[in-house]
């Protein structure tokens, strides 16, 4: 594809870093959002690019925060060809607590999840879609496989699936704007998301979602690719 500007939410470790580092790689803009100022720092350090690579401090729940991160990648650059929706609790020690199920979960750690996870899509598409439609861009959700496949009592599981609706809730409205919206649900993935020693034998690295989400933003115009589900081989869920 042509050189394209693209933000990615939450992009200094896991699938958003893959990505921002391929989509560099092939010669495009990138703009990532994290929340932690030394992890953004590190992550900008080791993939240089500086001249074509913007780090900002944000909070994917925080309206202020994400509008703020959306103009200034667009002051930067001068456009927006792209958005990724990629933040999301990734560290271990959250899945352990805000993940686990309704009945042993702690609820004091639920709100910030579900900001996270559900509000932050929603407040993304919000910034961006004035910027997506006068680009004919595309907006990118980083959805799950548990949000497709149930478990039981799995809070996780449930903001995925509200990411899934809000995907074809947005497809319904950008499509008019001529505006892509892609949902991609990676299934288990080795990131920091698991606890020490119990990613499975067969988790995929990120990269291939990565290869994923840079498919859909290359995809012609007229084209709207929706959703895609990749799962390594060996998954039974």
């Amino acid at each position: 594809m042509t050189a394209k500007t693209v933000l990615i939410t939450g992009a200094t470790s896991g699938i958003g870093a893959h990505t921002a580092r391929l989509l560099l790689d092939r010669g495009h803009r990138v703009a990532v959002t994290g929340r932690s100022e030394t992890r953004l720092k590190a992550f900008l350090d080791e993939t240089g690019h500086p001249d074509r690579l913007l780090g900002l401090i944000a909070d994917a729940a925080d309206w202020q925060a994400t509008q703020s991160a959306v103009t200034r990648t667009v002051e930067h650059f001068g456009a927006l060809h792209a958005a990724v929706a990629n933040a999301g609790f990734t560290s271990s020690d959250q899945h352990r607590s805000a993940g686990a199920t309704l009945s042993d979960g702690d609820p004091a750690l639920w709100p910030p999840m579900i900001l996270t996870n559900v509000l932050g899509p929603a407040l993304l598409a919000r910034a961006t879609l004035p910027h997506l439609e006068a680009t004919g861009g595309r907006l990118v959700l980083i959805g799950s496989v548990v949000g497709l496949k149930n478990s039981p009592g799995n809070l996780y599981s449930a903001t995925k699936w509200a990411v899934t609706g809000l995907a074809e809730n947005l497809r319904m409205h950008a499509t008019t704007r001529g505006i892509g919206v892609t949902l991609v649900n990676p299934g288990m993935i080795d990131t920091p998301f698991w606890e020490e020693g119990s990613v499975p034998s067969f988790a995929l690295p990120p990269g291939p979602i990565a290869e994923a989400i840079c498919f859909a933003l290359d995809q012609p115009a007229g084209v709207d690719l929706n959703t895609m589900t990749i799962r390594p081989i060996g998954q039974p869920v």
